[in-house]
């Protein structure tokens, strides 16, 4: 969810002025019910040729405002910026200088009655608009959009305009049950602070902020949301003037209010070609493109392509030399190459016509184990097969299922919650945590591990993760963490990027990491309590991973009951709304994870 930034890439400015090429207007377009959308239009000097238009609809604001004021890059990268497209950006209804009213993922109204509006009939209405109204174009329009306007993206293509040729959702919102601000259930607490970008409304145009980030008085994080306590003592940061955190707190459970929100079951029938983008390590937003492709290319016959790199959130939109996610270095020019080489490719084959075929392939992925792109016919791959690794006694983990019964456990503490990184910072979502050492976490009594031996050959991790946990708690109610690490040999040598204080020999890269809020382990929308001491079946799934285990490396699990302040604390006992439990709730339990829980991986074979 890229947040609102002034920040602007001074090397871009210096070497290339889009004000020297490009015109810049700045219309208010009317919609179906008269609410006027304040949009800005940069179209080419040179006039000799027509160009496709390139749209992105945002909520964070098309600043700078002002004719005469230019954004340092348009278009989604520096290429297409200088080839030359007529680029426009608009501010959705309710945000910033547009009129109207805001809704926080606004439903999707599929048959649309005479004076009813949605995201799809906003966008429809602007390129009716930009086609009857702009000069030189060719009468293509692209939609492209990183994080929330990767879900505006997404929204282009239901009820699509005729013109629309080519959409690119990239780090798309999904469902706001399992992106951002939950995760299975469970509340990102880390996004907390961004509840004031969402949740004060404003009633009228405006090029200012009109909402303001509460002071907390302190930049750590994790003691500020230990002494909070209860979610229930941040009301007095945001009052009933924030609709947003009132909606969190009124609907705790997936129940119509979050079910309509959702943009992935109405991915059906879709005609644009759409190339789905995302990263690997993106903390906030990645089932969202796995399954907005996945779901189009189950529902739709049209062109329907996959990208995902060793990427955090936008990661491909930058300009960095070397990529790296925290520690961990992935290689030199990646975003550069899918810019030049995927994405410029993708949109002028569909918006001017170039090439006989796209060249892509169904999906372009990066091997974050072994650092190298890798290009597939459909994603999972078809070479893959289920492999199942049982959580054995000994922190063992193995192919060899066991039938014993036994079990190990641990004490969570409200009070003492395992932290989701050694290095906590206020921000509004960590991202270099996705790939962090997790030594910490395993050196913890509250956390169990589970490892395999050396590996003699490499492990190729291709598709998504089930860990099937059979577990049992004194609690009525708990959380249930599962991580894949890679855990590198002693030998390995360090990179540029390694923090002072580490060494990535025997470093515990975190792969893949998920939570699900134990009372929804059988329905999202209808909690219950566990039963104190009763064995019970919780399954996880665990987004999907491209990942290498080389050989000598080893492969390992970790199970815990917290991983705070990226998820707020259960209390274990049951209540009816944890957003409402009191200070009284809050109890140290002790969780037995069965060795009989297993992990299944989709793993790639030759």
């Amino acid at each position: 969810m890229n947040l609102p930034s002034n920040r602007t890439n001074t090397s871009e400015v210096e070497t290339y002025n889009p004000k020297d090429h490009y015109n810049k207007m700045e219309v208010s377009i009317p919609m179906r019910d008269g609410i006027a959308l304040h949009t800005t239009i940069y179209s080419p000097k040179d006039t000799s040729k027509e160009y496709p238009i390139l749209m992105s609809r945002t909520p964070y604001s098309c600043r700078p405002y002002g004719s005469n004021e230019y954004k340092a890059k348009i278009s989604p990268n520096k290429r297409m910026m200088k080839e030359g497209n007529i680029v426009v950006y608009q501010d959705v209804r309710g945000r910033w200088n547009s009129e109207g009213v805001y809704d926080n993922m606004r439903p999707y109204i599929p048959n649309k009655q005479e004076g009813e509006i949605d995201e799809a009939s906003d966008t429809y209405d602007t390129i009716e608009w930009l086609i009857n109204n702009v000069k030189n174009h060719n009468g293509k329009v692209g939609v492209w959009g990183i994080s929330y306007p990767g879900f505006y993206s997404t929204y282009s293509l239901l009820d699509a305009h005729p013109a629309l040729k080519a959409v690119s959702p990239q780090a798309p919102i999904g469902d706001f049950f399992f992106d951002d601000f939950h995760h299975n259930g469970a509340y990102l607490l880390s996004y907390w602070r961004a509840t004031a970008v969402f949740g004060y409304m404003k009633d009228q145009p405006t090029k200012e902020a009109w909402y303001s980030f509460p002071e907390l008085g302190t930049k750590d994080q994790y003691q500020f949301f230990l002494d909070a306590g209860p979610l229930s003592n941040l009301d007095q940061y945001y009052g009933a003037d924030n609709v947003f955190w009132q909606q969190l707190k009124d609907h705790p459970n997936y129940d119509e209010f979050w079910q309509k929100r959702g943009i992935i079951q109405h991915l059906e029938d879709i005609k644009p070609a759409v190339m789905t983008v995302g990263g690997w390590f993106d903390a906030e937003d990645l089932y969202g493109p796995l399954n907005t492709y996945s779901h189009i290319e189950e529902n739709s016959n049209n062109y329907n392509t996959l990208v995902m790199g060793p990427w955090s959130h936008g990661d491909w939109s930058k300009d960095s030399k070397r990529q790296a996610i925290g520690n961990v270095y992935f290689g030199d020019d990646i975003s550069k190459f899918y810019q030049e080489n995927i994405e410029t490719r993708f949109f002028n084959h569909f918006l001017k016509g170039e090439g006989e075929s796209s060249g892509l392939p169904e999906a372009y992925v990066f091997d974050t184990g072994k650092k190298e792109w890798a290009t597939f016919d459909s994603w999972p791959p078809k070479n893959t097969v289920k492999e199942t690794y049982s959580l054995q006694r000994g922190q063992r983990l193995g192919k060899m299922a066991t039938r014993e019964y036994s079990f190990q456990e641990f004490i969570s503490d409200p009070k003492k919650p395992v932290p989701y990184s050694e290095d906590i910072k206020m921000v509004f979502t960590p991202r270099k945590y996705m790939t962090d050492d997790q030594r910490f976490a395993a050196r913890r009594p509250d956390v169990l591990v589970f490892e395999t031996e050396p590996l003699k050959e490499p492990l190729s991790l291709a598709g998504d993760i089930m860990a099937k946990l059979t577990v049992a708690t004194t609690g009525t109610d708990a959380d249930w963490v599962v991580k894949v690490i890679d855990v590198y040999p002693p030998d390995h040598k360090d990179y540029e990027e390694t923090q002072a204080y580490l060494k990535m020999g025997n470093y515990h890269q975190m792969v893949r990491s998920e939570v699900l809020r134990g009372r929804f382990r059988n329905d999202f929308s209808q909690p219950e309590p566990f039963v104190p001491n009763k064995e019970t079946k919780v399954n996880i799934k665990l987004q999907d991973v491209f990942h290498t285990f080389k050989k000598g490396h080893k492969l390992q699990v970790q199970v815990q009951s917290t991983m705070f302040p990226y998820i707020d604390i259960n209390p274990q006992t049951y209540v009816e709304n944890i957003f409402k439990a009191k200070e009284e709730d809050f109890k140290k339990q002790t969780h037995r994870v069965y060795n009989t829980s297993s992990i299944e991986f989709t793993v790639l074979k030759d």
